[in-house]
């Protein structure tokens, strides 16, 4: 490649990622500068952040989406808990509960049909029946549950997640914030103690001479003797305001706020601008985008004009991990952590590595499928992370026994990365299979490339799980006081180190040829899927942190579609015709240096 065009691809990828990550420009509905209350520091789940991830948390969670379409326009985040928090009567009426399981709605006496979304109203006068049904779910094990019992413990979570956004300022049933604070001290205990307990979230920002955790709900500072928190007195102007659709007072009071939010604690008001730019870019997102852009494009290289399209494929590609990288690099500069902290980051991180390698891979082959896997890993991966990001905030604070960013940089991290590149060697390895199916006379110089690149990305994987295990057990000797007690997610990852050096032993030994180390490298993602995800749906172990029954029948589909894929691998070619082994993998003596 000449060094003009990389450097032409490097500047779209960079261009591409820089718009992405701009500044938002400031953002007003309806005259309203909804742009200022969004990025209101708040405390909630151990850790401050904007108001705006609060409301796209929790309308993800109920909706699965972050906006809603409400008579025809849509609503974002902000907006609409500023609906649910100020004009309740308007919010009820909203239809942002997402519900399609057959066995809720007919206990709902609500018919089928496409209208898939229910509002508040709608389910309030059924509540106590979800209620008393949620109850009776409860009572069984998550891992026993039947489809009804899970969907109907998850509306109600939806709903008590509704209750409290409501309750946070103040309570439906009572007078609003403003009439509250003009209230005197003795009229109103019992409604501010209520109040206290079903807040969501903490708005009220501690004085300087304060502790930093010393947040405070409105409930909280309303039964708290002595002087009043001034903040209180403009939360409730800004709650006014909305409720009589002022804009111009709306605007004044959300003002104050972020300027008394920055004179007490300048360091959260910056990092709640920070996260509420990352929100708005979205870059995962977007390289979700750029990875199907960057596939569409390379399968129609191989129609047509492939020296102009094929190298804007790669283009595309280049683009997508530049803001995949960005996206990565801002979460972890967010949360002060390494890049691996939960689930849905690990889901992230996997695809950043898989696409780091396969475009490495392309660089250096230039036939196109380091950009086809590349591509359809970034894509697949960022898929999962999207789905696991509405279990709630997916920057949450650090469970105890991960609560070390040595550790996460070391073993974590590192294991992350034997995850991501033994997924590549079965994406390339897929690759193989499916090319066997489609293309009558494959070319032959392709093939070896491509088995070539499986092995070497074995190679790879086989060192970085390896040492990534190793690491764990020092790790789990400090913290738990043993290395090695064959918990199931340690099974996990000894099966993948096992998987990968059956892979290279079968084929440096002679037992496998070209066929047999593509399919083994499929079979690579089955066992790497179940130690990754398969660990959490038994719910068990020291390393499972929350039961995933929602996801079985996803990766069960998974599983029965590479054990498929690696079969299509040991079948003979479309054309009949002889595949050629690479002299890379010829069976040796000895073992081969990775290729």
């Amino acid at each position: 490649m000449k060094a003009h065009s990389l450097a032409a691809r490097a500047a779209f990828g960079l261009g591409l990622a820089g718009a992405a990550l701009a500044p938002a420009r400031s953002e007003s509905t309806r005259g309203f500068d909804i742009a200022a209350f969004a990025r209101l520091p708040v405390l909630e789940g151990g850790r401050v952040k904007p108001v705006d991830s609060i409301a796209r948390n929790s309308l993800l969670a109920m909706r699965g989406h972050q906006d809603a379409v409400v008579d025809g326009r849509t609503l974002g985040a902000d907006e609409w808990l500023l609906e649910a928090m100020f004009r309740p009567e308007v919010a009820d009426q909203q239809p942002v509960f997402f519900v399609d399981d057959p066995d809720v709605l007919g206990m709902l006496g609500m018919a089928q049909s496409s209208q898939r979304y229910r509002s508040f109203a709608e389910l309030l006068a059924r509540g106590p029946e979800i209620e008393q049904q949620a109850d009776a779910a409860r009572a069984v094990d998550p891992k026993a549950r039947s489809r009804f019992q899970g969907a109907i413990v998850n509306l109600y979570d939806r709903l008590l997640l509704y209750v409290r956004l409501r309750a946070t300022m103040q309570l439906p049933s009572g007078p609003p914030l403003a009439a509250e604070l003009a209230a005197g001290d003795a009229d109103a205990p019992d409604r501010r103690a209520e109040l206290a307990a079903r807040a969501f979230f903490r708005p009220l920002a501690p004085m300087p001479d304060r502790p930093a955790d010393e947040w405070r709900s409105v409930g909280e500072a309303l039964a708290q003797p002595g002087p009043r928190d001034p903040a209180l007195e403009v939360w409730g102007r800004l709650g006014a305001a909305w409720a009589a659709q002022d804009a111009a007072a709306f605007g004044r009071a959300a003002k104050n706020l972020n300027e008394i939010a920055e004179l007490r604690r300048p360091s959260s008001a910056a990092t709640s601008e920070r996260e509420l730019l990352f929100n708005r870019a979205q870059p995962f997102y977007a390289g979700m985008v750029l990875y199907v852009l960057a596939f569409l494009m390379l399968c129609a290289s191989w129609l047509w004009k492939p020296g102009l399209l094929r190298p804007a494929s790669f283009g595309l590609l280049a683009a997508g991990a530049t803001v995949h990288t960005a996206g990565l690099v801002a979460r972890v500069w967010l949360q002060g952590r390494p890049p691996v902290t939960n689930l849905y980051s690990s889901a992230i991180f996997v695809g950043w590595v898989a696409v780091l390698l396969g475009t490495w891979l392309e660089r250096r082959h230039g036939r196109g499928f380091g950009t086809a896997v590349a591509s359809v890993c970034g894509f697949a991966t960022l898929l999962v992370a999207h789905h696991l990001a509405s279990d709630g905030d997916t920057m949450e604070m650090m469970r105890a026994v991960l609560d070390s960013n040595f550790w996460l940089a070391t073993h974590v991290v590192t294991i992350t990365v034997g995850y991501g590149a033994t997924f590549l060697a079965g994406g390339l390895a897929v690759g193989y299979a499916v090319r066997r199916r489609l293309v009558r006379e494959p070319d032959a110089a392709t093939t070896r490339a491509l088995v070539s690149a499986t092995y070497g990305t074995v190679c790879f994987a086989l060192l970085f799980s390896f040492v990534g295990t190793v690491l764990g057990g020092i790790w789990a000797d400090q913290s738990w006081g043993r290395f090695w007690g064959w918990d199931p997610k340690e099974n996990g990852a000894l099966l993948i180190v096992l998987w990968n050096a059956i892979i290279l032993h079968a084929r440096w030994g002679g037992f496998v040829r070209e066929k047999g180390l593509m399919a083994m490298a499929v079979a690579g993602n089955v066992v790497t899927s179940l130690s990754w995800f398969g660990v959490n749906m038994l719910g068990v172990g020291l390393h499972s942190y929350g039961f995933m029954d929602g996801a079985f029948k996803a990766l069960a589909a998974f599983v029965a579609s590479q054990l498929l894929l690696a079969g299509m691998c040991l079948l003979p070619p479309r054309g009949g015709t002889r595949a050629v082994a690479s002299p890379r993998t010829q069976p040796s003596a000895r073992p081969r240096a990775a290729a």
